[in-house]
């Protein structure tokens, strides 16, 4: 899905910029609520020590550490990462749209996942499609309300809230109602091989 154009140093500095700007970001939100790292680790299970590494820049930011973080301190992992300027041909994170749905590559040139933050217009995706492909797959709302169907699973999604799930499971998601859904999409190595389309045995 995703074209790697560019693994240049530019496209590194660029992401690093921005990761390393949550270290201080989260002591500043962690201080404004006036809660220590111990308390910090009650509500996480996040460890004091990574806490503080990663407060002080020495542990890299990971999905798994910034989502309950994120949580925890009542933001969004958007406002949390301060993702990079969309756009800027230099770093190939150029949005791509299609059919209402606007994708925007948050990590070029990673060798193991791929980030992305979607944004899916109102009246986009109108039909349940189920679609199988290797890999793996996280899925993070940051505003609006997303449907996914998963398998016999059919659930709707609010902001602040996560999904994961094996890509060979056939799926699909889009708006849930008649608003716009703004979403972090997460892939597993191997989620960069073509969709292959799967009918569902019966359409609602």
């Amino acid at each position: 899905m995703a074209h790697r154009h560019d693994d240049g140093p530019s496209a590194r500095t660029t992401l690093d910029a921005a990761l390393g700007t949550v270290g201080p970001r989260l002591r500043s939100l962690r201080q404004a609520r006036g809660a220590t790292l111990a308390e910090l680790s009650a509500t996480t299970g996040i460890s004091t020590s990574t806490l503080s590494r990663l407060e002080s820049g020495a542990r890299r930011p990971t999905l798994e550490l910034l989502l309950p973080l994120a949580r925890a301190h009542g933001v969004t992992l958007d406002e949390l990462v301060d993702a990079p300027t969309t756009g800027d041909p230099r770093v190939h994170l150029k949005p791509v749209t299609t059919d209402g749905a606007t994708t925007i590559p948050l990590t070029p040139g990673a060798p193991d996942v791929g980030a992305y933050k979607m944004i899916l217009e109102a009246g986009s995706r109108p039909t349940v499609d189920p679609r199988t492909h290797e890999g793996y797959e996280w899925l993070y709302v940051l505003a609006g309300r997303l449907r996914l169907v998963l398998g016999h699973h059919d659930v709707v999604m609010g902001p602040g809230e996560a999904a994961e799930f094996d890509t060979r499971v056939p799926h699909w998601f889009g708006p849930a109602d008649d608003e716009a859904v703004e979403l972090l999409s997460l892939f597993g190595k191997q989620g960069q091989r073509m969709h292959t389309r799967v009918r569902p045995k019966r359409q609602e």
